[in-house]
């Protein structure tokens, strides 16, 4: 029987698995930015990220009043979509950073696509 302290280190570990292979197959073989994503169990933020590494946009849920978790997500990401196409990006690699394309990330990832970025 797994005690709650292996169940944690196990969560952790493919939690590292996860972001170590997104980040290797989105930082070595694309040539373009990255829409780099992180959440937390309150808050969702999202960067973009140039090749040289130099933080072009940032959007986040901060100031976002109303609506739930995943609608929050889905505005953050139309903020990210429009403040990176004010960049003048406009296909990215979306880098998860590790978590599961699943809820908070998919809305983000939805929002962003209709609001004009395309990955």
């Amino acid at each position: 029987m797994k005690t709650l302290a292996n169940k944690s280190q196990a969560k952790n570990k493919a939690y590292a698995r996860r972001k170590h292979r997104t980040n290797v197959i989105s930082k070595t073989t694309s040539d373009r930015a990255r829409l780099v994503i992180n959440r937390s169990n309150i808050h969702i933020y999202a960067q973009v990220i140039d090749t040289s590494g130099v933080v072009v946009a940032t959007a986040n849920d901060m100031s976002i009043t109303s609506g739930t978790k995943s609608e929050k997500a889905y505005q953050v990401g139309e903020a990210i979509a429009k403040a990176a196409i004010a960049k003048k990006i406009s296909t990215v690699v979306f880098d998860r950073n590790g978590f599961l394309y699943h809820g908070r990330v998919k809305q983000l990832a939805d929002g962003a696509r209709n609001a004009g970025l395309e990955f």
